[in-house]
């Protein structure tokens, strides 16, 4: 079984490395991928364990463990406990700041030259003064007690983290403090004035709350920043709308969309979002569905057409039969797939974790190593404690914990903005490597149906009256080029004629009667037997055939009236496609079960390196694995049945979307828009996360190889340098942040030539801009009205209402933010359901 599980009270690498070590360590279990970013922990076990031991190990480390929450309804934008605990450090920083800025004020103040009241400078107010500093501190200590409580318990359940160097380091300058305390107590009462001036300087009670201080604020900043990083998943989210409205008894009802069942009959109306998925049973409109596959122009509904939750209506309004709902949806599978990257780990991501499970009980003892050597050589109990402190404080395993798991959500999260859906960190990875890329041709490479290519009418006939003819015989017949025909004719607008006695002959072709005029359409053979001349087209319909292309001869009244050739053409994107893999270094190969000729011909194409055509279904696999055995690093793409054992078989499978589902499941990644350009830019993604990863780990290692010797002070001797408590601080809380940020720079990436398709609907500088406002509450033209006029109070704002579809069409001169045109609707007293 495979199970996810939330787990809280990881703070950094080290605790993901001892919750993983607790977890393998349970009998039955398999494998297990602990995300620190996502809080949350994938877990592979047989019979011999389940859910209540393993939850039962990780709080034997010293963590929380839980099964993940049963979602029943559609995905809602989830308040995250990231926000919440953002919120909670900002308000712990700034109350710290509030009792810092005076305690370092008085402790600093006379090293600094600041103006002090002459009482802080009496060596006779020594205790009193230490004593304000204590009381300062105080607050400090209680406000970011969540470092003692984590830390310590992880240290004395064995298993050290980032919480527990800080809770070490931080202590050990407070004990330190109020041990000064004693000394100069003793000093006033002994008349030793000495020993009070003497102890009244090394308080270290300001490098105690400076330390929580600033670590804090480095949490806030770094925690800030990782919430960005799934904020391509919470755009996801906020596609789905809050409400549908269905069918009950005749009467439109306006639901929520968790109450919608399957075989609901649901209407939508212009402007509004399309609740789940179904297949419309009445009326017709154009959908745009770039929030699923990125493609940008709408695509017409009508009778018989699926449409997916998430999608925009966007003129008719239509009626549609409810299929798949809640958590089933096209939208709610592309949030999980996403959501399950992110959460997973990638091969890379393992030497962090070895270095992270060793590191921090590492650090605990150089420190104590650090300030041994320091008490020895110098005798200074204080130069022991400020390098023993520093060593604790600057350690940062955040960073390597952080390194790989925000650039792969990040990067998978770009990728959903492109309708490409990369199924696991590890395919992320393996992407990059990819040396050659095998193609399937049909569905992939091609559109996957015939199209009319030429039309060569003979001498005195035109191109319409061939296809007048053309397409009227062929109209009846059940034959894939049939259809090819009859689609020209429509495209041209040709008028059609009923055919009388139509009879189809197998393997050679069919014939009938226009106007009581015999006519036939077959291939050459047909028309030998019937001893209709060819007319000099014998030559033409080779160069066709050579071409990959289908010829079809079309005769009326025992004469040749000319040759319609069909072929299953490349996708306009395929060409570019090829010539931008072998760009990137990659080896094409096309494999399919066509024959030799036309696979070759549709390779010319294209451009491919090698055609490997009359394969059989079953051999595909075999041909993918020829080619890693000859050291090649495979990426497989395709889109039927027959192409599952390949996909599954290559390093990396690739689906097309609008493949079927067994190939969708057998691959790592699936694009959604059904353009191969994707799969480029799948592996340009690829390319762009690794190296990210690569940055991070190097910074985070270089980071804590200059850092911990330089707060240890192993440069003094030679340069007199050494990092005080408080700089290690703030220097360990930039760290993390520097990661973090780091990998946000993964959100500019672009694929060429592509517009992200989850971006906000309104961008800055576009002119005009338009939004869809869906508004609950108006009843009649009174309320129309209202609603109209207060948005077009709003200076920028243009305003129509449709009272029936309870929308609001705005055009937009200028930048207006969603909150104000909210606000003037819910001012007005009207609600609105979603703005988009």
């Amino acid at each position: 079984m495979k199970q996810k599980f939330d787990v809280t009270g990881m703070t950094c690498a080290a605790c993901s490395a001892h919750v993983e070590k607790a977890v393998r360590g349970v009998e039955g279990v398999e494998d297990v991928s602990v995300n620190l970013l996502g809080g949350s922990m994938l877990v592979e076990y047989d019979g011999q364990t389940g859910p209540q031991q393993i939850i039962q190990a990780v709080e034997k480390a010293g963590y929380g463990a839980a099964l993940p929450q049963q979602k029943t309804a559609a995905p809602q934008k989830k308040e995250t406990a990231m926000e919440e605990q953002a919120e909670g450090m900002k308000r712990r920083f700034l109350l710290s700041l509030v009792f810092l800025i005076p305690l370092f004020y008085i402790a600093m103040g006379h090293m600094m030259g600041w103006p002090l009241p002459a009482f802080f400078h009496d060596p006779g107010n020594g205790f009193v003064v230490a004593l304000i500093q204590f009381l300062l501190t105080l607050p400090i200590l209680y406000l970011n007690d969540v470092y003692y409580k984590k830390g310590f318990r992880s240290l004395f359940h064995g298993a050290p983290n980032m919480d527990s160097l800080i809770a070490i380091g931080s202590a050990a300058a407070m004990l330190y403090g109020v041990a000064a305390l004693f000394q100069i107590a003793w000093g006033l009462g002994h008349g030793d004035m000495v020993r009070v001036e003497r102890w009244s300087m090394d308080l270290y009670f300001e490098s105690a709350g400076m330390i929580l201080t600033l670590i804090t604020l480095g949490k806030y900043l770094e925690t800030r920043s990782k919430g960005k990083t799934g904020q391509a998943i919470t755009r996801l989210m906020d596609l789905a709308p809050k409400t549908a409205m269905v069918l009950r008894d005749g009467r439109e009802v306006e639901i929520p969309v968790e109450d919608v069942v399957v075989n609901d009959q649901v209407v939508v109306r212009p402007g509004g979002r399309i609740p789940v998925d179904g297949v419309v049973v009445e009326g017709r409109s154009s959908v745009d569905e770039s929030a699923l596959t990125g493609e940008s122009l709408p695509v017409e509904k009508g009778p018989g057409d699926r449409v997916a939750a998430a999608s925009i209506n966007q003129s008719g309004s239509f009626t549609f039969r409810a299929l798949r709902v809640g958590e089933d949806t096209t939208l709610a599978q592309m949030i999980r797939l996403v959501e399950e990257a992110a959460a997973s780990k990638a091969p890379i991501a393992k030497l962090a974790d070895r270095v992270a499970g060793i590191f921090v009980p590492a650090v605990i003892g150089i420190a104590a190593v650090t300030a041994v050597v320091w008490l020895l050589l110098t005798g200074s109990v204080e130069q022991a404690l400020t390098a023993g402190v520093s060593v604790l404080v600057i350690s940062c395993p955040c960073a390597l914990g952080l390194a790989t798991p925000v650039a792969i959500m990040v990067g998978t999260g770009k990728g959903a903005e492109y309708g490409i859906l990369i199924k696991s960190a590890e395919a992320l990875e393996t992407l990059h490597t990819v040396r050659t890329v095998v193609l399937d041709k049909t569905g992939t490479l091609t559109r996957g149906k015939p199209s009319v290519t030429d039309c060569l009418p003979a001498d005195g006939v035109t191109e319409e009256e061939l296809l007048c003819v053309a397409a009227s015989l062929e109209k009846p017949s059940e034959h894939p080029l049939a259809d090819a025909v009859v689609s020209e004719a429509e495209a041209r607008n040709i008028p059609l004629v009923p055919v009388e006695q139509f009879q189809a002959t197998p393997g050679r072709g069919i014939c009938g009667q226009l106007h009581g005029v015999e006519v036939l359409a077959g291939n050459r053979a047909m028309l030998e037997e019937r001893g209709i001349p060819l007319d000099g087209f014998a030559g033409a319909a080779e160069e066709l055939a050579r071409e990959g292309k289908t010829p079809l001869y079309f005769a009326e009244d025992g004469k040749l009236l000319g040759i319609v050739a069909a072929a299953d053409t490349p996708k306009p994107t395929s060409a570019a496609a090829v010539q931008a893999f072998k760009e990137l270094g990659i080896r094409v190969v096309m494999l399919t079960g066509d024959n030799q000729r036309t696979a070759e011909a549709v390779g010319r194409t294209v451009g491919v390196d090698q055609v490997v055509a009359e394969v059989l279904p079953q051999d595909k696999e075999k041909t993918v694995a020829a080619l890693q055995a000859g050291g090649q690093r495979v990426a497989m793409v395709g889109d039927g049945i027959n192409d599952a054992p390949a996909l599954a078989r290559a390093d990396v499978g690739i689906a097309i979307g609008a493949g079927t589902d067994v190939a969708i499941e057998s691959a790592d990644v699936v694009l959604m828009k059904s353009d191969l350009m994707d799969a480029v830019t799948a592996i340009k993604l690829s390319k762009k996360v690794i190296r990210n990863i690569k940055e991070n780990l190097f910074w985070a290692f270089i980071y804590n190889v200059i850092g911990i010797p330089l707060a240890a002070g192993v440069w003094y001797p030679l340069f007199h340098i050494q990092l005080s408590p408080m700089f290690a601080a703030a220097a360990m809380s930039l760290s993390s942040v520097c990661v973090v940020t780091n990998a946000l720079r993964l959100r500019l990436f672009r694929a060429e030539g592509q517009p992200a398709q989850n971006t906000e609907p309104t961008q800055k500088g576009s002119n005009p801009m338009n939004k869809t406002m869906v508004i609950n509450g108006m009843m009649c033209a009174h309320c129309q009205a209202h609603v109209e006029k207060a948005l077009n109070a709003i200076d920028g704002v243009e305003a129509k209402v449709d009272l029936a579809a309870k929308t609001a069409t705005l055009t937009l001169s200028r930048d207006v933010s969603d909150e104000v045109l909210r606000q003037a609707v819910t001012d007005a007293g009207y609600e609105v359901v979603e703005i988009h």
